[in-house]
């Protein structure tokens, strides 16, 4: 059977409709960095997700092709992460989704090395006759944070940030959004498919103690 993140990382990417603290370890993903309105129709966004999937199982099925990877074992593709923060703000203004800016990910297995990425960015242009050089080797190290499932259209996120922030405060954190902790979406969901209020999102913020 294959490896499946989801129900092998639970704590990850299933946790509760409550909020929760989690330190979260160092992964790699392939990622597309860019700007603008995720909601815009052949938008740089869907572009991207397009990319994303394009290098995501070009590396799934090297086991039937010519190209070894060392380490290699069956898997699910992880689902689809956001990384997100809007110019000029430290929040999210949902009413100026076109101030977005944002990194588009999906998980990489741990045996997925450089080297490994930079053979499926060739393979996948070599087949697709496509670009695929806005995609990238990305490591992020997310470490301390508050995480919860949202469960609902993405518009009505507010209220569980809400939630979240109160449990920061009432546990003596505070919330640590900067240029490289960002908040974090993952979406269990797809929304082409799922109706709205059954959408399902974990959303992660950064937290460190309160010095004050």
């Amino acid at each position: 059977m294959a490896f499946d993140f989801k129900k092998e990382y639970k704590e990850f990417y299933l946790p509760p409709a409550k909020p929760e603290i989690i330190t979260v370890p160092a992964m790699s993903f392939i990622a597309v960095r860019g700007k603008g309105d995720p909601n815009e129709e052949e938008g740089a966004y869907k572009q991207a997700i397009g990319l994303l999937y394009g290098i995501a199982f070009t590396i799934k099925m090297s086991k039937k092709g010519d190209h070894r990877i060392e380490g290699y074992y069956d898997y699910v593709v992880p689902p689809l992460e956001g990384l997100w923060q809007q110019e000029g703000s430290q929040g999210m203004d949902y009413s100026r989704k076109d101030k977005l800016c944002w990194i588009s990910m999906i998980r990489l297995p741990d045996f997925v090395t450089r080297a490994d990425f930079e053979w499926a960015v060739s393979e996948a242009e070599r087949k697709k006759k496509q670009d695929f050089s806005k995609v990238e080797f990305f490591t992020y190290d997310e470490g301390l944070c508050m995480q919860c499932m949202h469960i609902g259209p993405y518009d009505n996120e507010p209220a569980t940030v809400a939630m979240m922030d109160e449990l920061t405060a009432r546990e003596g954190y505070v919330t640590d959004i900067t240029d490289t902790r960002l908040h974090h979406e993952i979406y269990l969901s797809d929304a082409r498919k799922t109706a709205p209020e059954k959408l399902r999102t974990v959303i992660r913020h950064p937290i460190k103690r309160n010095s004050i």
